[in-house]
């Protein structure tokens, strides 16, 4: 009988540590992927006035028209995107160009955010409003979900990046 939870134990264990791996690896390309996408959709001109009722509303960011056109703008954005997952995927070869791209989705999805208190028509008023989500709407609010697993992904990284580098110490706080 203690040979058999042994074994049991021992199989436990390997699929702990396989899930682990999965779960380390697939959140982060995942993330690559979805930004990719995204990032090759604003070289299209349907991207690009997707996103200019967005930008248009956006405090923060509606004078990037008056320095660029939508098309530029959103080839621009599609750059940033491209590079950010581009960067974020180098974490197993390069974990500070992935602390890079991390740092870079965590800025994309903070933009796209704030669209959802920005953007005219994003709680479905035929509907009652807030709190139910337009189309729009849940198209914003899935960058919630996209920031958490980008700063997820920036933990990693740099504790990839403490255990290429153990000379790097963290300070005990305390």
């Amino acid at each position: 009988m203690n040979r058999r939870n042994n074994l049991s134990a021992a199989r436990s264990a390997k699929t702990v540590a396989m899930t682990m791996q999965l779960g380390t690896g697939l959140p982060r390309f995942s993330l690559v992927v979805v930004i990719a996408w995204f990032g090759a959709m604003k070289f299209t001109s349907y991207e690009a006035q997707g996103i200019q009722p967005l930008i248009a509303h956006s405090p923060f960011m509606n004078w990037l028209y008056d320095v660029f056109s939508v098309t530029t703008f959103s080839f621009l954005l599609g750059i940033f995107e491209l590079a950010a997952a581009v960067l974020l995927s180098l974490k197993p070869w390069r974990p500070n160009a992935s602390i890079v791209g991390c740092v870079m989705a965590i800025a994309l999805f903070v933009a796209t955010i704030s669209f959802l208190f920005t953007t005219p028509g994003v709680f479905e008023a035929s509907a009652g409003g807030f709190p139910l989500l337009s189309l729009a709407g849940g198209f914003l609010i899935k960058d919630v979900a996209l920031l958490g697993l980008a700063v997820w992904t920036l933990a990693d990284a740099l504790a990839a990046r403490q255990a290429a580098s153990p000379s790097i110490a963290v300070a005990d706080v305390g």
